[in-house]
């Protein structure tokens, strides 16, 4: 993959960047600005060389509408203020004012088009109506950066296109990322501890298939844990089941065995009759009770601390430690507690910690901590995933042609 350097001088050069700016919003508020601060040294760099920058970003899922909702005038709002100077919005994607403003800018300048999930081809499976729309995109520059990992899993117009029809080059995130994901998968340093949580096994299915025959231990908390007791046998009573994975939690149990590999399940648990999920606020009370014992009228919301303990003991002794997923309901505050210690635990191991985006990512923000705290923080929950499934990344492949 060539990095920006390969490119050669950029001043007076008309710049196409991907990024990825889908942040999280409320009453048109951005709530977590991570996702920007991790585009600023691209967007830096490319500047400060002299390029002028037309950035290329979605939000939501508009569904290839125009919907108010998911413009980016937020995004632009708070990109000014972080890089210091004006990012102006253009009206549409590739009409006659993203023109208009990208062939605008002088040396040192950027812009940002609307989103390009606005545009129907954007998504579209049907690869001429993406090319098509790439062709429009390429208009807007002379060369292209990709630097939205959150979105080199998909095979879309503005990340996999795009760089089939202009000299392209890795942002300084995109390569950052991939970098950092290789050494978890190329030899790691061991021990190599793998920290999996959130609701539906069925999400991580394949990272778990790949990562049996790579880490040594699989740490399984969250939603996920209560589809792995229940394929031991044990009732989880009102807890959320993946019933559709129980043989496949089986089956992954026994190769663990064979391999000589660990799977490590709570060993306790907080329940509580309910959570009102409108309002976040739970219902009944909350008791701890052991993995193995769940009351039929309980259902599961958190790891309890003796498993806080357990788990946070094996992270810190890891060399190499990758999360992705929760261990709870961690919005609502009294199910925080096992995700808030998983959180802690990673930004003391003594090699390298990688917080695998998403949720995880969300988490530790609110929890107060600064990404610099862990070795690395993925901008791309679903990206980092597939990488460490095993699966091809268009996004990248494209770049690596």
């Amino acid at each position: 993959m060539k990095s920006i350097a390969d490119l050669g001088d950029l001043r007076g050069v008309r710049v196409v960047i991907r990024c990825d700016f889908n942040v999280p919003l409320k009453g048109g508020v951005i709530t977590d600005d991570g996702r920007i601060r991790a585009a600023l040294p691209t967007l830096k760099v490319l500047l400060d060389g002299g390029a002028r920058v037309t950035v290329l970003a979605h939000l939501g899922r508009p569904g290839g509408q125009v919907t108010p909702k998911y413009s980016l005038a937020p995004v632009a709002a708070r990109l000014s203020e972080l890089l210091g100077q004006p990012v102006p919005l253009a009206s549409d994607v590739v009409g006659a004012d993203a023109q208009a403003l990208s062939a605008s800018l002088q040396d040192g300048e950027i812009c940002l088009v609307e989103n390009v999930r606005y545009e129907p081809a954007e998504e579209s499976k049907d690869e001429s109506q993406r090319q098509a729309l790439a062709a429009e995109y390429a208009k807007l520059g002379d060369v292209f950066v990709s630097d939205g990992f959150g979105v080199v899993h998909r095979k879309q117009a503005s990340v996999y296109d795009i760089a089939k029809l202009l000299p392209h080059a890795g942002g300084q995130l995109v390569k950052a990322e991939t970098e950092v994901l290789s050494r978890l998968t190329v030899d790691p340093e061991r021990p190599f501890v793998v920290v999996l949580g959130g609701a539906k096994v069925a999400d991580k299915l394949a990272v778990i298939d790949n990562l049996l025959h790579i880490a040594d231990t699989l740490v399984i908390g969250g939603g996920m844990a209560f589809t792995f007791l229940a394929a031991q046998g044990y009732g989880i009573g009102k807890s959320i089941l993946d019933a559709e994975n129980i043989t496949a939690c089986k089956g992954y149990l026994e190769t663990a065995a064979t391999l000589g590999k660990r799977i490590v399940l709570p060993v306790d648990i907080r329940v509580a009759p309910g959570v009102d999920f409108e309002t976040m606020a739970v219902v009944g009370e909350i008791t701890v009770v052991p993995a193995t014992a769940i009351p039929a009228e309980q259902g599961g919301f958190d790891i309890g601390p003796d498993s806080e303990t357990l788990f946070t003991d094996i992270i810190k002794g890891g060399r190499t430690v990758f999360w992705n997923g929760p261990m709870g309901v961690f919005e609502v505050p009294q199910f925080a507690a096992g995700t808030r210690a998983i959180a802690k635990a990673l930004t003391e191991v003594s090699g390298l910690s990688v917080v695998g985006g998403g949720d995880s990512a969300a988490a530790i923000r609110d929890f107060g901590y600064q990404d610099s705290a862990f070795g690395h923080v993925s901008t791309g929950g679903g990206a980092s995933l597939e990488y460490l499934e095993g699966k091809t990344l268009p996004g990248i492949a494209a770049l690596e042609d």
